[in-house]
């Protein structure tokens, strides 16, 4: 026991010595400062609830497709080229006699009514020579163009059915909400009946914004690609408030959002086209824009949002109202309006003669005043192609060739035209259309496809009737 004992001490001495020999000469020597701190620890906090079948606001999705996957239609469209068959004809500009080609596009359509109007965008439709729309049920017919609305990028066609189509009603585009759900339904890549989900992500978007003509787009992140174009937009009710019109991509293909026309904006041009025969676009009478910081020091502007009067056009419903030069836009009929785009958007879906009621903020003071809309005219419009403009027909013009329609040619732009006296002869038809204004004319060329012949049929200052081809 004690020779045990003695081993056990030699043993804890011998270690003693060997680490008091390590810490000494063989372990770098170190310093730790211990600190403390109250801070609670930084942490981003999760969730760990299971989203298993849960779905926002408890939408149904498969409510709206089955009401509307059936109401879009896949829109085909046919035209033809001149091609030069040998290099005589190439330098000849494809004079004489030439192969024709068929070319194809496509795009969707949504059935509106069960006796087969369909809208779809203009830019689906525009030179074709044939339409067929085939529908989910891969029925197919022949399609009528009714009118279009280029400015618009709408097109009205026309099938015939012995049956009762299956349609989507209109909802209201004005109540639509950011962040509401909504559904893309079209045909992309050829891809019939395809059904997308998203967002409304914006409102009254521009795309132009250099350009006179201001736009009003619905802007949505629901997938839209080629051949959605002419497609549904619809809210959780099934309810048509958009028709899908343009991508914002360097791809051209879907990058995370998407524009719709303005159901409101649509119906609009249809219910026009259906009754007159074109469509008839209603102005306030006011030139101006969005609020700059600018504008707010100049005017002593309180507020940041709204439509500023620069000018009141004479003679407009603006000015016969009293609306000033100064003043700030900031409701119409009740309806919000923070910029250009939801004033033009708004009046965009009234017609001539409406009356609407314009909230206004005049040296911070509050008026309402009832503007009556005034019809949107073109004065003058170039056929480029034909090199000439085109004027409308000035009061009792056309009753000297006994005439109830056309448009009167101003002026030649294009040396080629300039030879000849043109000024005063009337147009009659393009493209074998009656025509009534320089907007139709206007119409009618902006559908064309490029390098498509312009067929012009007039009447010159003897009342001979004449018929030309240019290309």
């Amino acid at each position: 026991m004690k020779k045990f004992l003695s081993l056990l001490i030699v043993a804890v001495l011998a270690g003693t010595i060997t680490l008091g020999a390590y810490k000494m000469f063989l372990e770098e020597e170190t310093t730790t400062v211990a600190t403390t701190s109250a801070a609670r620890p930084s942490f981003i906090p999760a969730s760990y609830t299971s989203t298993a079948g849960y779905t926002p606001a408890n939408i149904d999705f498969t409510v709206a497709a089955q009401k509307t996957v059936n109401a879009v239609v896949h829109v085909k469209q046919y035209g033809t080229t001149r091609t030069p068959r040998n290099l005589m004809e190439f330098l000849r500009n494809g004079g004489g006699s030439s192969q024709e080609r068929r070319i194809q596009g496509a795009g969707s359509g949504v059935i509106i009514t069960e006796d087969g109007y369909i809208v779809t965008n203009n830019h689906v439709i525009a030179g074709a020579s044939e339409l067929e729309v085939t529908l989910n049920n891969n029925k197919s017919y022949k399609a009528e163009v009714i009118g279009t609305s280029p400015q618009s990028d709408i097109a009205l066609l026309k099938i015939e059915s012995n049956e009762k189509l299956t349609y989507i009603p209109f909802g209201d585009s004005n109540a639509a909400k950011i962040g509401e759900w909504v559904l893309a339904v079209g045909n992309p890549f050829n891809l019939t009946s395809t059904v997308t989900a998203g967002i409304i992500s914006a409102k009254s978007r521009d795309l132009n914004e250099y350009d006179d003509n201001i736009q009003s787009f619905i802007q949505t992140d629901a997938a839209i690609n080629p051949g959605n174009s002419g497609g549904a937009l619809v809210n959780g009710k099934g309810e048509l408030i958009g028709i899908n019109t343009a991508i914002t991509s360097q791809t051209g293909s879907y990058v995370g959002y998407a524009f719709a026309v303005p159901s409101n904006n649509a119906k609009k041009i249809i219910d026009d086209i259906i009754e007159f025969g074109e469509v008839q676009r209603g102005i306030l009478g006011i030139r101006g824009g969005n609020i700059t910081p600018k504008t707010m020091e100049e005017y002593d502007l309180t507020e940041s949002q709204g439509v500023f009067v620069a000018y009141v056009d004479e003679d407009s419903g603006a000015k016969k109202a009293g609306l000033k030069e100064g003043d700030l836009i900031k409701e119409i009929d009740g309806l919000p309006i923070r910029k250009f785009a939801d004033l033009t958007g708004y009046v965009n879906s009234k017609r001539p003669d409406d009356i609407i009621q314009v909230k206004v903020l005049r040296k911070r003071r509050e008026l309402t005043l009832p503007v009556t809309l005034t019809k949107y005219e073109i004065q003058a419009y170039h056929i480029k192609d034909v090199g000439v403009e085109v004027i409308n027909p000035p009061k009792g013009y056309l009753e000297k060739f006994n005439l109830d329609h056309g448009v009167v040619i101003n002026k030649a732009l294009s040396p080629r035209m300039q030879r000849y006296d043109l000024k005063g002869i009337v147009i009659t038809e393009v493209d074998n259309k009656k025509v009534n204004s320089v907007l139709e004319v206007k119409n009618i060329i902006d559908s064309k496809s490029e390098n498509e012949d312009i067929i012009i049929s007039l009447v010159d200052r003897n009342g001979t009737k004449r018929e030309f081809i240019f290309n």
